[in-house]
């Protein structure tokens, strides 16, 4: 019998009740563990994380809190190995992948941690310089920023059980706010262990970190007008999400992460034979197969000149014909499973859809799987597809495969002052996206392009020869940069810096003598602004 991951919450761990849900190895099909989350009484568990870990965490001070996040970047690299076994378990990831979420998230609260740091032990953050309201300069305005006084929920997606925790905790716990996770099931054990070795070595004050395994129902019933939700997922999870009474009647914050098709393209001047041109083949392979397409920032529409159409499917093709597919426990295997059978049959479903209206130009399922049973397994090979009409699609537009699946379109080079205007276009067909990535030998004709992105997307890495040595990838969120994206993306915002700690503080305008204004600083409010 499987062991039963237990939930924890209100400063125990308690083993949910009923039928459990076992969360398997989607290469083997072996049950690994199972989680329940039945019978919790969420109403205290949210209460006691905003009163008892809430108050702890707000009576440190940025750099005390940050400290904390220190410790548990040294918990989690002594662990890191154990960490790799579950992953490999549960995952079905390579080393490599394992080390995008594993390590990843493990750089993100470090980063956070020296940021932190630089904020001294102030309890508040000013923001923005002192405004006069008065002629005399005798009275006036000083905003500030201060830390909600709820709990930040994070109902996470299963590509990312380590990252997808530390890059939303970091910045709340930072902040002065409890966390309580509640992690995909598919993958959820990873989260799990992490939470439990920081629990068990005490690093944080009690109620500072919850964690829930199992489902979700009645998560959002114990959120207050102060609480906050962040949330990554599908688009149609979302708007139910939004119709919540949580957040149409209560009010609190809710920050999403949804669906995105995101883009690369290729500029006019990037040639076959062009060091730009290898540097655009490189990236689209390199999306389509890290964490077999399992990721949100994964490019899925690749949009180059119509004259280049036929050499670049000619270079990605012959790159993913040589990427070895199966069990990552041998050596020889590059690309290891989705998550599980049930992430197989959508993203078979979704090479379908897209199979009715492009044409497959590199069939992965022909390639065989190494150590994998096809019947069992979760794991499929790259699958590439040529629409050549971009204009008349409608599914290349709207279809996220959530998998190793990507489409090459061709664009007209137009003379005019932007030649990619036609490119630009049809990436905004997306609704709003993550990330597009451009590709050109000419550095400063990219700021150009980048600009007319900027609308509908989060982000734009911009990418020249100059940089091929040291350029961080299209679909790597570093925690510097935002994360997030608008319209069909979620509208949300992550990361970027001391900017993720906008979402998990409230603003207010403090009216009072230029004294009053000024003895903020002896209060607890940090003396300068930060960048």
């Amino acid at each position: 019998m499987t062991s039963l991951l237990p939930n924890y919450v209100a400063g125990r761990w308690v083993a949910g009740t009923g039928p459990a849900t076992p969360l398997v190895d989607p290469v083997t099909g072996e049950t690994l563990v199972s989680v329940s989350s039945g019978g919790l009484d969420l109403p205290a568990a949210f209460d006691h994380a905003r009163t008892t870990g809430g108050g702890a965490l707000r009576a440190l001070g940025y750099a005390q809190r940050a400290a904390k996040l220190g410790e548990i970047v040294k918990l989690l690299q002594a662990n890191r190995d154990r960490y790799y076994e579950i992953s490999l378990a549960n995952s079905g990831t390579t080393r490599n992948d394992s080390a995008v979420d594993i390590d990843g998230g493990i750089f993100t609260l470090s980063y956070y941690a020296k940021l932190g740091a630089s904020l001294g032990d102030s309890h508040a953050l000013r923001d923005g310089d002192l405004a006069s309201l008065s002629k005399d300069q005798s009275f006036g305005v000083q905003h500030v920023l201060v830390p909600t006084r709820g709990v930040a929920l994070f109902i996470n997606a299963f590509n990312f059980p380590s990252w997808g925790l530390w890059e939303k905790a970091a910045p709340a716990l930072l902040s002065g706010v409890p966390v309580i996770v509640k992690p995909a099931t598919a993958t959820a054990w990873l989260t799990h262990r992490m939470v439990a070795d920081i629990v068990e070595a005490g690093i944080l004050p009690e109620g500072a970190i919850s964690i829930v395994c199992g489902s979700s129902a009645g998560l959002l019933d114990p959120i207050g007008p102060f609480d906050v939700v962040s949330f990554t997922g599908s688009a149609q999870t979302a708007a139910t999400l939004r119709r919540h009474a949580a957040f149409v009647e209560r009010g609190a914050r809710l920050n999403v992460e949804a669906d995105s098709l995101n883009s690369a393209i290729l500029c006019a001047d990037a040639a076959p034979g062009t060091e730009a041109f290898d540097m655009f083949v490189s990236e689209v392979v390199r999306e389509i197969t890290v964490k077999s397409g399992q990721k949100c920032t994964a490019i899925r529409r690749a949009f180059v000149p119509a004259s280049h159409l036929d050499a670049a499917v000619a270079a990605i093709t012959a790159k993913l014909s040589k990427v070895v597919v199966g069990n990552p426990r041998n050596d020889s295997v590059r690309m290891g499973s989705l998550v599980s059978r049930e992430q197989l049959a959508h993203v078979r479903d979704g090479i379908a859809a897209l199979g009715e209206e492009a044409e497959l130009v590199f069939n992965g399922a022909t390639l065989p799987l190494v150590d994998a049973d096809a019947a069992i397994a979760a794991c499929i090979a790259p699958h590439l597809f040529v629409m050549r009409n971009p204009d008349e699609a409608l599914r290349l537009h709207d279809v996220e495969v959530f998998g190793p699946v990507a489409t090459l379109a061709p664009y007209t080079v137009r003379d005019d002052v932007l030649p990619e205007t036609h490119a630009v276009e049809l990436a905004r067909r997306g609704q709003g996206s993550l990330v597009a990535s451009i590709y050109a030998n000419d550095s400063t004709h990219l700021a150009r392009v980048a600009l007319e992105l900027a609308d509908t997307h989060g982000r734009v890495h911009a990418l020249s020869p100059s940089v091929r040595q040291t350029q961080t990838g299209h679909g790597n969120v570093m925690p510097m940069s935002l994360h997030g994206g608008p319209g069909r993306a979620g509208g949300g915002e992550e990361l970027g810096g001391l900017r993720a700690l906008g979402f998990y503080h409230r603003r207010a305008a403090i009216q009072g003598s230029a004294e009053t204004l000024g003895a903020l600083v002896d209060a607890g409010v940090q003396a300068s602004s930060p960048s």
